[in-house]
């Protein structure tokens, strides 16, 4: 009688990952292994069962009615395994001076959190701390000590930092904006920012305006695009403030007199509980607090 095989564990998360992306590729690309690799997981998964698991229709992998069932019962169990085992490495930890910050924010930590990462390490004797920036949701699989944003939601246990309330200003070159009010608006484009179509609106409400008051201006895909054209050309941008506040600072743009509107949006920062270094992370949470209130309270970042 021949010997039966045993189910494969690698085989069990790479099939996961195949129904949580819908793609054999996204899948690999996730999991950090080539595609023929999570192929052949999928061939062996399906040689347990005696069954098809998904069907591919194009770049797209459907689940068969099997691969759901299957898929819906494993999938919470393997993150509890993982995570479990991750949480049981921590004394196993090569490199316990490292952070790893996960953002969406990504001008956030161009302008105001990469620029003062140093005074970071020095406060903390050397600490070395990596950004990663992405849109995505985070899981409990992702490896990371505290998660910046503004919207995504973390489903995981973690002490929170309410870090920032975000406040909208319209700014300029000085000289565009100097000794001018808000019927600036009217004779000067006001650029916007499409990764962020929320700010404008929001900020005409805050300001009793409509669209018909401003003139419109140049489309950039992201703040960090938008900053330099509006530093060294004539035309203003409604940003929060925070991301301006060193440039106002340094008087390259000033601020349009009369133009803070609050947004209504927070930016938060959680030091997740399987950090493999939960002290580091949560010090790290209290300093970018600290960092934020003093760059809006006196316009200048901590030395």
């Amino acid at each position: 009688m021949a010997e039966e095989k045993g189910l494969s564990f690698n085989a069990v998360r790479a099939f996961v990952q195949i129904a949580r992306d819908n793609s054999v590729t996204r899948a690999s690309k996730t999991l950090g292994i080539t595609q023929s690799s999570v192929s052949r997981h999928l061939a062996v998964l399906e040689e347990y069962f005696g069954a098809k698991l998904i069907e591919r229709r194009g770049r797209q992998s459907q689940l068969t009615d099997f691969g759901r069932l299957f898929a819906d019962a494993v999938a919470e169990p393997l993150d509890t395994i993982l995570f479990t085992a991750k949480r049981m490495r921590r004394s196993d930890r090569k490199d316990a001076n490292r952070l790893v910050v996960r953002t969406s924010l990504a001008t956030f930590a161009y302008t105001v959190l990469i620029p003062n990462l140093r005074e970071f390490s020095k406060e903390m004797s050397g600490v070395t701390v990596d950004v990663i920036s992405t849109l995505s949701a985070p899981s409990s699989t992702d490896s990371f000590d505290v998660l910046l944003t503004r919207d995504l939601l973390l489903s995981e246990p973690a002490d929170r930092w309410d870090v920032y309330d975000e406040q909208l200003v319209c700014v300029g070159a000085p000289d565009c904006v100097r000794r001018r009010g808000l019927t600036a608006l009217r004779t000067t484009p006001v650029i916007a920012v499409t990764s962020r179509p929320d700010i404008l609106p929001t900020w005409l409400r805050g300001m009793e305006l409509k669209t018909s008051d401003i003139l419109s201006g140049a489309r950039y895909d992201h703040h960090y695009l938008a900053l330099p054209a509006v530093t060294t050309g004539q035309s203003l941008l409604v940003t929060p403030h925070i991301v301006v506040a060193e440039l106002i600072r340094q008087g390259l743009l000033e601020v349009l007199a009369g133009s803070r509107a609050p947004s209504g949006m927070q930016y938060r920062a959680y030091a997740i509980d399987r950090s493999d270094n939960p002290d580091v992370a949560r010090a790290f949470c209290r300093w970018l607090t600290r960092l934020c209130r003093k760059m809006t309270e006196e316009g200048v970042p901590a030395k």
